[in-house]
């Protein structure tokens, strides 16, 4: 691990972002609330949650970060059709929380995988990216739109 600790803590956050792409009657249930699984958005906002807390766990080398914040949030895409996932993480600490962010992306749509493939095995993650950066010693980072 990368030694932090002559660093000075710095309010910290991240925001991170990706999309679950799938078939139409899929998205279809998901809008609606009524796959068999039973809230895919509200299960797969707390498995993001808790990837966030359990990154260290999961990322060899990652330090563990005292989180303040996480938030899941998902956006349904009709175009697509689609489901947007984006995660902001926060932390006042020596170390930035991107990683937090990203894990929460990844397993929050890996989530949402698992409570549809019976329904839709042909679904895919992607996308995936830091969108925003705040705070520590490198300032802010925002994604090219």
């Amino acid at each position: 691990m990368v030694d932090v600790s002559k660093k000075s803590p710095t309010h910290r956050v991240a925001v991170a972002e990706g999309r679950i792409r799938m078939a139409l009657a899929t998205f279809e249930q998901v809008a609606a609330g009524n796959a068999k699984k039973g809230d895919v958005l509200g299960v797969a906002r707390i498995a993001g949650i808790q990837a966030a807390k359990k990154t260290s766990e999961l990322i060899p080398l990652c330090h563990p970060v005292p989180l303040t914040r996480v938030a899941v949030e998902f956006e349904l895409e009709p175009q697509g059709p689609a489901v947007r996932c984006r995660c902001s993480a926060e932390t006042v600490g020596v170390t930035g929380v991107e990683m937090e962010a990203l894990t929460a992306v990844q397993v929050a749509l890996l989530t949402i995988y698992d409570m549809l493939k019976a329904m839709d095995k042909g679904m895919a993650i992607g996308d995936v990216q830091l969108i925003e950066k705040r705070g520590g010693k490198s300032g802010t980072y925002l994604a090219q739109a």
